[in-house]
């Protein structure tokens, strides 16, 4: 499993958070910390919900009924899925679950379907044609498990749907479609996204870290189609929304917004059928959404080094390899600073506001040389400048300094300041999210239901801003 690490930067008042345990269940995992795998999962036709646990030796699955009452519970013995990863889930018609184990070099996947009514699982094996290639992400959609790959050196993707104990393949091809970068040599796709732009999968359901966003090649999964964005050309967002259901490929284009001098850093985030652009030098930064569909420019913000930003509800931040974040007192220093960096911004929506987050991110190696012992040694090192906004549903900044914590912020809080936590899913359902972890000292899986703002009247928000707390976690999401 991936590990993130998220940094924890808090105010010392002390408040209750929104959140309620919804139910424990005693698992005796081994070695949980070394060998654990977690996943919560919801049948999105019964909303029931189901956690899969493991170990190295055990597969534990929890079934609970819509109410979040424990309703029914397996545990099968590892077999082939010894030293696999859980790469995902699918649900059949008949509500049972399958669960996908993927090999260390993702080229052959072991599928085993569950049966908690009889307690017996069946196993089949899938392995990905030779010319496949590199995988790119894996995710679950509407009880369906799919595998998105590159085959290498070809102007097109694969998408593998996993439903109902086959596997359908669905061919995207970009070969009608032209990419040139910002002085107008041409790149393959091939090339732009295997070698040059990786594609990173962003998440719907939280706020994604500007270490994510800054990414120039991104991919957002919604019912019924894949929508990508590229902003490795400065002067445009190229993008493609990919049919599941036809194969078809359509493109839209969406210049970025202009600034006065032609060097800058510019970046896209897609967010319910919007697209927000930010463009970014040490003069000037320019902001601008636009509605997807009809490529409408709904709101444009200019600001140059000599303006105070007044839409701004957090202050600037500088933060050098996950330390504490300096305040930034001007806007000429933030811009300085994020001249330095990828420009970038992330949406996220609630109910009533839609946050973004202004900023940039960059990473990089430094070398430190020790003459006497002739020894190199290399560290990664990081730098993330941003500050915090909101607009409401006329697209309208919302100047509030007291806005309150949104759930996820306030699960991140609850997972930075809580031990004895060896594994963690975040599911989230209609109005609320539920936390999953192992407690390593009960030796029990704990839900827990965590909903916006403060279960008390204590004025402050302990959550300093979204960009820190609203990190990718070790989540076991797919």
């Amino acid at each position: 499993m991936k590990k993130l690490l998220l940094f924890c930067f808090l105010l010392s008042q002390s408040i209750l958070l929104s959140q309620t345990i919804l139910n424990s269940s005693v698992l005796n995992l081994n070695k949980p910390s070394e060998n654990g795998q977690l996943i919560n999962a919801e049948n999105v036709k019964t909303h029931e919900v189901y956690v899969f646990a493991s170990d190295n030796r055990t597969i534990n699955i929890l079934k609970y009924n819509k109410s979040l009452f424990l309703a029914n519970q397996f545990t099968d013995t590892l077999r082939g899925e010894q030293k696999r990863d859980m790469m995902g889930y699918s649900f059949s018609e008949d509500g049972n679950p399958t669960l996908y184990w993927g090999s260390d070099n993702r080229k052959n996947v072991r599928i085993i379907k569950y049966n908690l009514q009889t307690k017996t699982s069946n196993a089949l094996s899938f392995d990905f044609p030779a010319n496949t290639g590199n995988i790119i992400t894996s995710f679950q959609k509407n009880n369906t498990f799919y595998v998105l790959s590159k085959e290498k050196d070809q102007e097109h993707l694969l998408l593998f749907e996993f439903k109902n104990d086959k596997c359908e393949i669905k061919m995207f091809n970009f070969t009608p479609f032209s990419f040139q970068n910002e002085r107008g040599q041409a790149v393959s796709f091939s090339a732009l996204v295997q070698y040059h732009y990786p594609i990173e999968k962003m998440e719907t359901d939280d706020f994604s870290a500007l270490d994510k966003t800054e990414k120039k090649s991104k991919m957002y999964v919604l019912d019924d189609r894949i929508i990508l964005t590229f902003d490795y050309n400065t002067k445009r967002t190229q993008t493609f929304s990919l049919n599941m259901q036809t194969n078809e490929v359509m493109e839209k284009i969406f210049d970025t917004p202009d600034t006065q001098l032609s060097q800058k850093t510019t970046n896209s985030f897609y967010l319910e059928n919007k697209l927000y652009q930010i463009s970014a030098n040490s003069e000037q930064l320019l902001f601008s959404l636009k509605d997807f569909e009809s490529g409408k420019s709904l709101k444009n913000i200019s600001v140059s080094k000599n303006d105070t930003i007044t839409f701004k509800n957090s202050p600037m931040f500088l933060q050098v390899n996950g330390e504490k974040p300096q305040k930034l007192k001007t806007t000429a220093k933030f811009l300085k600073q994020l001249s330095t960096v990828n420009a970038t911004l992330s949406a996220f929506k609630n109910r009533q506001y839609t946050f973004v987050t202004f900023g940039g991110f960059a990473s990089y190696q430094s070398l430190s040389v020790n003459y006497g012992d002739g020894f190199n040694n290399v560290q990664n090192a990081s730098k993330m400048v941003f500050f915090d906004t909101a607009l409401n549903s006329d697209f309208e900044f919302i100047k509030d300094n007291q806005i309150e914590p949104l759930a996820i912020d306030n699960l991140n809080y609850f997972i930075s300041t809580s031990r004895n936590i060896a594994m963690v899913s975040i599911l989230k359902v209609t109005n609320f999210y539920i936390l999953g972890y192992y407690d390593t000292v009960s030796k029990s899986y704990i839900m827990r239901k965590f909903t916006d703002g403060f279960m008390d009247q204590s004025a402050g928000n302990p959550i300093i801003n979204k960009a820190i707390f609203s990190k990718s976690l070790p989540l076991n999401r797919n």
